[in-house]
């Protein structure tokens, strides 16, 4: 049975409600995120305002919550020609692709995540990526996600587990979820404190905007990550306005 896990955390809406899934799941849970020269570097500062919001907020999760870790990855910045890593404007390329792909990137996470999980003897790596965001980033895809389960647990002899608790779902979906976890939480009025603290705290927006604040959060609003996020939490709160009446 497992017991614990690492959480990949950029301080993001997607891995925020991982974060809340894990904690409704495993007894210990530690965090994990990359310094990797983002032009969003706000979000590694978000990352810890949320990480306290939820030790305020949710008294049974604060006392499960175990180590954060911030690593060092400016050589992936280096590498990378992105609009994530460089100051260009989102488009998409002629593979099909948004040039806000950062190759290996994702592959690189997983396999440090998972260096970091076999010292600290965590059980279970749980990370934010799915398959019906608008990226279509193949490092995202849960055949990548199957095969590095596969990979890590033979190359460390260790057998991982790779949860994707976001991987068939849409935004809106993630935005209800989010409300879900915390009302299982045991704190009164913890699914709208949840939705809250996602909509106060995370950080989406490619552009490291904090000083536009929206319904859904803050940002510039015109990014795809923007969009995206906006469009997800107009379904949720349209659902939720529906079954009220």
């Amino acid at each position: 049975m497992h017991t614990s896990a690492l959480v990949l955390f950029s301080g993001g809406q997607d891995s925020t409600t991982c974060l809340a899934h894990a904690l409704s799941k495993y007894e210990r849970v530690e965090t994990i995120a990359f310094d990797y020269g983002q032009r969003h570097h706000v979000e590694l500062q978000a990352r810890l305002n949320v990480l306290a919001a939820i030790k305020a907020g949710f008294p049974a999760w604060a006392a499960q919550l175990g180590e954060d870790h911030l690593l060092d990855l400016a050589v992936l910045g280096e590498l990378s020609e992105t609009s994530l890593t460089r100051d260009m404007g989102f488009q998409m390329e002629s593979s099909g692709l948004p040039n806000t792909f950062v190759p290996g990137r994702n592959l690189l996470f997983m396999t440090l995540a998972a260096a970091l999980a076999y010292r600290r003897g965590l059980q279970v790596i749980v990370t934010g990526v799915c398959e019906t965001d608008f990226s279509g980033y193949p490092d995202c895809r849960d055949d990548t996600m199957k095969a590095l389960q596969l990979a890590l647990s033979l190359g460390m002899d260790r057998r991982f587990l790779i949860e994707t608790p976001l991987m068939w779902i849409d935004k809106a979906q993630t935005w209800e979820l989010a409300h879900t976890l915390g009302a299982q939480s045991g704190v009164p009025g913890g699914g709208q404190a949840m939705v809250d603290l996602v909509v106060e705290h995370t950080h989406t927006c490619y552009q490291g905007d904090r000083t536009h604040r929206h319904a859904w959060g803050y940002g510039c609003g015109s990014c795809p990550a923007c969009e995206l996020r906006a469009k997800g939490y107009a379904g949720f709160t349209t659902k939720v306005n529906s079954a009220a009446t």
